[in-house]
């Protein structure tokens, strides 16, 4: 108990020093500075993040959403004070549509008669596509830029598994559904090859429109400086790729050139400020204590709202259990209490279901539509999709009113795949054995000590084809006038870009989740209104607190499962930390395999999409 105790002080103190810390360094600059000029600057120096605040827990620093991030452009666009923006890559990141819908932002503050600037130490490609759509773009002298288009790995671990004496045992829904041949294969089967080069072909066909628009070129000149790059500052500025080389003093100087020399740079601009906690009495203690007790009990705003809720990550069985080093996943109890929320509400008048998800339980996915359904009875519900809406990811999506995605959105991957690893003779090699004991014919349906019967493999393929019939007839009950081509042909694990699936009917507009909740606003003949995430984002002490005070139990009295911890066997998890340093790209890859393979073993029959996005 002392124990626990003194880990819960600990880190409640790192909890008030960061909150402290971040509310002092939000009030610098008020006071007389206000009326200076203001210089909007975005610093990209982490991954973005979808879901706002998921990353606010107690050993993670604090992150950026992509709503976040769009939102701060968007008010810096609209505000007569701020003359400028800034937009700094250092080291961050964003996907490929997180990038599509940042350029957007950034074309909304260059529409509205504002300068963008951008400038970075090192640029990788993803980095470049959104600097280039700055009004000027520059780079520290011999920076390098990796202007050189996009590489992907496609892990297959089939002969790792054959060195180990381990048997993999798969069945899928479609020949394009490819998701197990990491286990099956030792290289793509042709409907994959097929697959990943039409993905990959719009990819970088939409990869080279942003460079030819960002810098106002031909395509044909955006794909001949890809394929002579890299390139160092000096020689990018030769090529008019950038237009500046410049040292981070210069690149102030020259913004404070063009906004005069008394601007104010605001690294914080738009972001909401925190209370200063007083930790010299102990009041100041006991009111953060008040706050976080009663977190629950928030006066919510009457103002007319559009609510967004986020499936961001795989999607999984079961309600997520509060954790300080954080964790993603779209647990469908957590998701559907949110659409149930979100219906609820008398002053949100429509609803954004924003999905970032390669999919994952088919069960989990069933919980989450039927959830969607309900909103869509009582409200406009409209759907947007981020880097990834595939599978299960589209499986939830299909139920709304109108879908939107980027040109660079991964979705479709209609099919279903099930299967196990046979791994009696990995256990042999090393000496030891195992005597099963069974009653019921199928009751080691899913074991590990024997492949599949005939008979067994028929049983499993019959189960999956009524789950991949009950996907089919969703997709073609909700959206089957809007369809261009027969299912059938669509469907069997295809998976597609947003552009190709607009094509197809598969989705209804290309945008933005700005867009999107333009677009649900106006269904709601919405004027002046909220954006809002539902559920409120909470910190891990919130969640925590909640959970310990049964807040946020189900209402229909549903057993919370834990949250599931890593696949990684002690090996994998040893060997990670080496790997990790040598090859990160690769590492992530087998990590995201053995983390489905988890789910499979979890829930017999899932629907996930291959990993299409292992790109650098």
């Amino acid at each position: 108990m002392g124990r626990r105790m003194l880990i819960v002080v600990a880190g409640v103190c790192i909890a008030i020093a960061g909150r402290t810390t971040r509310a002092a360094e939000g009030n610098a600059g008020n006071g007389p500075e206000a009326a200076k000029p203001v210089v909007a600057v975005f610093k990209l120096t982490q991954p973005l993040t979808e879901t706002p605040g998921q990353q606010d827990d107690l050993f993670s620093p604090p992150g950026v959403s992509l709503k976040e991030m769009v939102e701060r452009m968007d008010k810096a666009a609209g505000d007569p004070s701020v003359k400028a923006v800034v937009v700094t890559v250092e080291g961050g990141g964003a996907g490929f549509a997180q990038i599509e819908e940042l350029r957007q932002a950034m074309g909304r503050v260059r529409a509205a008669g504002k300068d963008v600037f951008a400038h970075t130490d090192s640029a990788m490609m993803g980095q470049y596509l959104l600097i280039c759509g700055a009004s000027r773009v520059s780079a520290t002298p011999t920076a390098d830029l990796w202007i050189t288009g996009f590489y992907a790995d496609q892990p297959y671990v089939r002969g790792l598994l054959d060195k180990i004496g381990v048997q993999p045992e798969f069945l899928t829904c479609g020949a394009y559904k490819s998701a197990a041949e990491l286990f099956m294969r030792t290289g793509p089967s042709p409907q994959a090859d097929e697959m990943h080069n039409w993905l990959y072909d719009s990819i970088y066909d939409t990869t080279v429109k942003l460079i030819a628009a960002g810098r106002n070129v031909s395509e044909e000149q955006a794909r001949k400086w890809i394929d002579d790059g890299p390139y160092t500052a000096e020689k990018a500025k030769a090529a008019g790729i950038i237009d500046a080389v410049e040292h981070r003093e210069q690149f102030v100087e020259a913004i404070k050139a063009k906004c005069g020399k008394n601007a104010a740079f605001d690294a914080r601009y738009g972001q909401k400020k925190q209370e200063q906690i007083d930790l010299s009495s102990p009041f100041g203690l006991m009111k953060f204590f008040a706050d976080i007790m009663g977190a629950g009990q928030k006066p919510r705003s009457t103002r007319d709202a559009v609510g967004v809720v986020y499936v961001d990550g795989m999607i999984m069985l079961g309600h997520a259990e509060p954790s300080p080093f954080g964790g993603s996943g779209a647990m469908s109890t957590d998701v559907r209490k949110a659409l149930d929320q979100a219906a609820k509400d008398e002053h949100v008048k429509a609803v954004v279901l924003r999905i970032d998800s390669p999919g994952g339980s088919a069960v989990a996915s069933e919980i989450i539509l039927a959830a969607t359904k309900e909103v869509k009875a009582r409200k406009p519900l409209v759907v947007s999709m981020g880097d990834v809406a595939g599978s299960g990811g589209y499986y939830v999506a299909c139920g709304s009113d109108v879908i939107f995605a980027d040109e660079s959105t991964i979705t479709g991957s209609i099919g279903v795949v099930a299967g196990k690893l046979v791994t009696t003779d990995m256990w042999g090699n090393i000496g030891i054995t195992f005597k099963p004991y069974q009653r019921g014919k199928n009751a080691g349906l899913l074991n590990s000590d024997r492949p599949w019967t005939p008979a067994e493999r028929d049983r499993v393929q019959g189960w999956m084809n009524d789950i991949y019939d009950v996907f089919k007839q969703h997709v073609t009950d909700i959206r089957g006038p809007k369809l261009k081509k027969p299912l059938e042909d669509m469907a069997g694990g295809r998976v597609y870009t947003g552009r190709q699936a607009l094509g197809l009917g598969l989705v209804d507009k290309i945008g933005t989740l700005h867009d999107a909740v333009a677009y649900a606003a106006d269904q709601a003949k919405l004027k002046d209104y909220d954006v809002r995430v539902v559920p409120e984002p909470k910190n891990f002490l919130e969640r925590l607190m909640e959970q310990a005070t049964g807040a946020g139990d189900d209402e229909a009295g549903q057993v919370a499962l834990p949250r599931p911890t890593h696949a990684g066997g002690s090996l994998v998890e040893m060997a990670m930390p080496y790997l990790q340093h040598l090859d990160p790209q690769r590492v992530r890859l087998v990590t995201l395999a053995i983390e489905r393979l988890d789910l499979m073993r979890r829930e017999g029959v899932v629907v996930v999409m291959p990993e299409v996005y292992g790109t650098k």
